[in-house]
């Protein structure tokens, strides 16, 4: 029932930048980390941002001062401004969320949920 859309990937130029956006939706309870992670082909997914219910966030090296994650608690989504692109930047982002949902009647279940991921793509 609860599912994580995202939106924003797209061509951008080297130096360019792009915000991605990432609502979840359905019976939600409460969310607590929310963090974006990408693969490139033939690489292994690696996280590039979280930020927590609390607000902390962490960064990938390799993003640091260039990204920034943020969220909105009142739309349960998790936003990813990326500033400064480079090509090696270039991959499927997927949003990922820790997320208590209700179930049945009377119920709450805590799951890890992902986005279907979107393209974003750094080239000349």
């Amino acid at each position: 029932q609860v599912q994580l859309v995202e939106s924003g990937g797209g061509l951008v130029q080297p130096g360019g930048s792009l915000r991605l956006s990432c609502a979840a939706s359905g019976r939600i309870a409460s969310i607590n980390a929310m963090g974006w992670y990408r693969q490139a082909p033939g690489k292994q997914r690696e996280l590039v941002a979280v930020v927590r219910s609390d607000g902390t966030t962490n960064y990938a090296d390799s993003v640091k001062g260039r990204f920034t994650i943020s969220r909105d608690n009142a739309k349960n989504t998790v936003y990813l401004q990326m500033n400064s692109l480079k090509p090696e930047d270039t991959a499927v982002f997927y949003c990922n969320a820790d997320i208590i949902a209700y179930v049945g009647t009377m119920g709450i279940e805590r799951n890890e949920h992902w986005g279907q991921g979107t393209q974003v793509t750094v080239a000349s």
